[in-house]
């Protein structure tokens, strides 16, 4: 989500200008329709099953959804880490798919592990590298700017108002 161009616009202030209204609160921002998965961000409705009384069951409407986030989260962390997992797998069976998936886990398990024991920091080379420079602690305003916007795109605040005010439009 971060690597998009779609909010790196949005962040830095390129996006074109978007005014809306919508059960009497004004927004400024665009939103994307999605189906679950992604972060409850002012930018992203959830698909809305059924708002009215006595519709389905939310719960019930939902487990696929967090299913689906669950399996696809997993995924993506075992293709960043494993290129076994990145590439297809054609001439597999399906028994030998499930042993890599397998594997690839309980790999990522004990690496997780062992990375929560003991970090180790070298700090020694830093050292013999001469004086620290001195740091800067003012925040440059479009710095500010930038980071005031990445906020308010990911407001889950927002995100829950919009879906509201929309379910109350419609």
């Amino acid at each position: 989500m971060q690597c998009l161009n779609l909010f790196a616009n949005l962040a830095e202030g390129h996006a074109p200008p978007v005014n809306f209204e919508v059960n009497g609160r004004h927004y400024n921002k665009e939103y994307y329709l999605e189906d679950g998965i992604y972060p409850k961000w002012s930018t992203f409705v959830k698909t809305i099953i059924n708002p009215m009384p006595g519709g389905r069951n939310s719960y019930f409407a939902k487990c696929p959804e967090a299913c689906s986030k669950d399996v696809e989260r997993t995924f993506g962390v075992l293709q960043s880490q494993f290129a076994v997992v990145r590439y297809p797998a054609l001439t597999w069976s399906k028994s030998q798919m499930w042993e890599v998936m397998d594997r690839c886990v309980i790999l990522h398990n004990m690496i997780i592990e062992c990375e929560q024991d003991e970090p180790v920091f070298d700090t020694e080379p830093y050292f013999r590298q001469g004086p620290l420079a001195a740091v800067d602690h003012q925040v440059p305003v479009a710095w500010a700017a930038f980071l005031n916007m990445r906020q308010e795109i990911r407001d889950p605040q927002v995100h829950q108002e919009l879906q509201h005010d929309l379910v109350e439009h419609l």
